[in-house]
C-alpha cells in the first residue's frame, strides 16, 4: 500500500510539472517577437551643458547631431566636424582618430573659469541655496584631459577650442530613504543633478604645436623641472606632469637629464 501511494504521488508531481512546463512554452510563444535595441543619441540623453554649448557654438547653415561613419557628430559646418566634449577626453580615443583620416574636426572642451553650487530641492527644480566654488579653472587645465590624445594634437586636421566658461553645478538633494546615485568615498545628502551653462568668457583656439607652445610660461629656467613649471603657472604639480608628458609626446620638450630624482626638461628648438 505504501509503495502504490508513493507512486500516486510521483505521478501527479510529475503531471504538475509537466503542466507549468507547457504553460510556460505557452506563454513564450504568445510574447510578440523583441525588437533590437537601437543605440542613439538623443536630446533627451544629452545633458544641459552639452546642449547650451552646442546651441552657443552653433551658426547658420551648420547641420546638428549628423550620423556619419557609426557616429553622432554635434556639429557639421561644411567640411568641418565639430564635437563638444565637456570632460573624458579617453572615451574619444577610438572615434577621433576614424574621423580624422579624411575630415577635418575641431574638439570643443569647456573650462569652468567660475562655478556656482546650487542645491536644489527632492523635485531637482525648488532652489534651496547657491555659493561659488573656491575653484578656478584657467586654460592650462586642459593638459589634464590632453593626456589621453596627445598624439592627435599634431595631426593637420585637427584643432582644438577651449572654452572659458561660468557655468552651475546642480546638486539635488535625495529624499528620504533614496539611495545615493553614486557611491561616494564620504556621506552625502545630495547627488551631482545637472550642470547648466551661465556664460561663455573666454575662448583658445589650438590649431598648430607653436599655439600649444605657447602655454609655456616665459620665466622657466633652462632647463627646468615639473616643480619649476608648477611654480611658474602658479598650479599644482600634477598639472605640470600632464603638461611636459603631452608636450613631450608631441615633440615640443625633451627630456635633458636629471637633477637628483627630478627630470629635466628644455624647448626643443623644431618643437614649433
Amino acid at each position: 500500500m505504501i509503495e502504490r501511494s508513493s507512486e500516486r504521488v510521483k505521478r501527479a508531481t510529475s503531471n504538475v510539472k509537466r503542466e507549468a512546463s507547457n504553460k510556460k512554452s505557452r506563454s513564450r510563444r504568445s510574447l510578440p517577437p523583441s525588437e533590437p535595441i537601437k543605440k542613439t543619441i538623443g536630446l533627451l540623453q544629452e545633458r544641459s551643458l552639452h546642449a547650451a554649448l552646442k546651441k552657443w557654438y552653433a551658426q547658420p547653415g551648420d547641420e546638428l547631431e549628423v550620423p556619419l561613419d557609426g557616429f553622432h557628430i554635434d556639429i557639421v559646418r561644411g567640411d568641418l566636424l565639430i564635437e563638444i566634449q565637456t570632460r573624458n577626453f579617453f572615451a574619444l580615443k577610438k572615434k577621433l582618430p576614424k574621423l580624422l583620416e579624411q575630415r577635418r574636426l575641431r574638439l570643443v572642451h569647456p573650462i569652468a573659469q567660475e562655478k556656482w553650487l546650487v542645491r536644489v530641492a527632492a523635485d531637482g527644480i525648488t532652489e534651496i541655496s547657491r555659493r561659488r566654488s573656491p575653484k578656478r579653472g584657467t586654460f592650462h587645465d586642459i593638459f589634464d584631459e590632453l593626456v589621453h590624445i596627445p598624439q592627435l594634437l599634431a595631426h593637420p586636421n585637427f584643432s582644438l577650442d577651449i572654452l572659458l566658461i561660468r557655468q552651475e553645478e546642480i546638486r539635488r538633494v535625495r529624499s528620504t530613504n533614496e539611495k545615493p546615485a553614486k557611491r561616494t568615498r564620504f556621506f552625502r545628502e545630495w547627488d551631482r543633478h545637472d550642470h547648466r551653462l551661465g556664460q561663455v568668457i573666454d575662448s583658445r583656439l589650438i590649431q598648430s604645436l607653436a599655439d600649444l607652445r605657447a602655454f609655456l610660461p616665459t620665466n622657466l629656467p633652462a632647463p627646468f623641472t615639473n616643480r619649476d613649471l608648477a611654480r611658474a603657472l602658479g598650479g599644482p604639480y600634477s598639472r605640470a606632469q600632464s603638461m611636459t608628458y603631452v608636450m613631450r609626446q608631441i615633440g615640443i620638450l625633451e627630456m635633458v637629464g636629471k637633477r637628483g630624482r627630478s627630470l629635466l626638461y628644455i624647448p626643443k628648438r623644431n618643437g614649433s
